[in-house]
């Protein structure tokens, strides 16, 4: 029998509504301005943009999980879209436990890679892949460590000393108001989420948002003081990436977060600007406990869309998806 979603998990609601130059480019620029303002009085339409008709909310790639990566960001106008020269990047995978990449609980060893050399390309000046590991650090890091070593071998730590954590405010918490974050987190010009599409037995699912969590100190609090889901928002609120992508090229569907169970292997990569987004179309995609879901059925992200974090009314947003390899 194929279990099913703890009650605290996942909320079955059925409906709920949404409630978020130089002289030559001067005279381009009111030039456009003013042929958009003629078109409005005369009711002639224009066609967007191209940039912005380019360019989707949410980027889906299927196919050898390298390439996916690499596509799936190049989708969104590539990495120098979020990255910048001389800029200090963190990237925030699953690195929790100490399993096989076939078992799921960590994200893949060749995402992150890739990810690290899309910074590299962009420019970054310094490249952090960090988590607060729930298991011991050395084995946790060991795959991905060793895949990015080739880019340098202080790049994937495992943080495990709260000397490395700086007590800070929570401005936009309802429950959470401080905890302890890393604090290259803190200094960081850019945070990158790339967690593994899994289960959670207390949260329903671990994407983006509950996977702030491995930034920070003491994320037991927020299971034994806190509403988990309410806390996961407040840290979001906080901890926003600027991009995500969610490694699903193998999904933990059943017993999450540590395994074993139930591992799907969609062979799927999904990359947003939006944090919500990102989250909601990794559930609405994938099989969670035997079953589909929708996004406002795990309540995170229901409260994240309301508290205007991000949107999770994927049906709403240009989504676009590719094939490669």
């Amino acid at each position: 029998m194929r279990p099913k979603a703890p009650f605290h998990a996942v909320d079955a609601r059925s409906d709920w509504s949404t409630a978020t130059m130089n002289r030559r480019t001067f005279i381009k620029r009111n030039a456009g301005l003013v042929l958009w303002s003629a078109a409005l009085c005369y009711g002639v339409k224009l066609p967007r943009p191209a940039a912005a008709a380019e360019i989707p909310d949410i980027a889906v790639a299927t196919g050898e999980r390298t390439a996916a990566t690499r596509a799936a960001v190049d989708l969104l106008g590539g990495m120098t879209r979020f990255v910048k020269p001389n800029q200090k990047v963190v990237i925030k995978p699953n690195m929790s436990f100490a399993g096989r990449p076939q078992d799921a609980t960590d994200t893949h060893p060749d995402v992150v890679r890739e990810l690290v050399a899309l910074c590299k390309q962009a420019g970054a000046e310094r490249i952090r892949v960090l988590d607060h590991t729930l298991r011991r650090g050395e084995r946790c890091i060991e795959g991905i460590k060793k895949a990015c070593d080739v880019y340098g071998d202080d790049i994937v730590q495992a943080v495990s000393r709260n000397r490395f954590f700086k007590p800070t405010a929570i401005a936009e918490g309802r429950q959470m108001k401080e905890t302890d974050v890393i604090w290259e987190v803190l200094e960081a010009d850019v945070l990158i989420a790339a967690p593994v599409a899994k289960s959670h037995s207390s949260a329903g699912v671990s994407l983006s948002m509950k996977g702030m969590m491995g930034l920070i100190w003491n994320r037991g609090i927020m299971h034994s003081r806190y509403d988990l889901h309410e806390s996961i928002v407040d840290l979001a609120s906080l901890l926003k990436p600027d991009l995500v992508v969610v490694d699903g090229s193998r999904v933990l569907s059943t017993n999450g977060p540590a395994g074993p169970g139930r591992v799907l292997k969609p062979d799927t990569i999904i990359a947003s600007g939006d944090m919500v987004a990102a989250d909601a179309q990794a559930v609405a995609m994938f099989e969670w406990y035997g079953r589909k879901l929708a996004p406002r059925n795990v309540k995170h992200i229901r409260i994240a869309h309301e508290r205007g974090l991000g949107r999770m009314d994927i049906e709403k947003l240009h989504v676009k998806q590719i094939q490669v390899g």
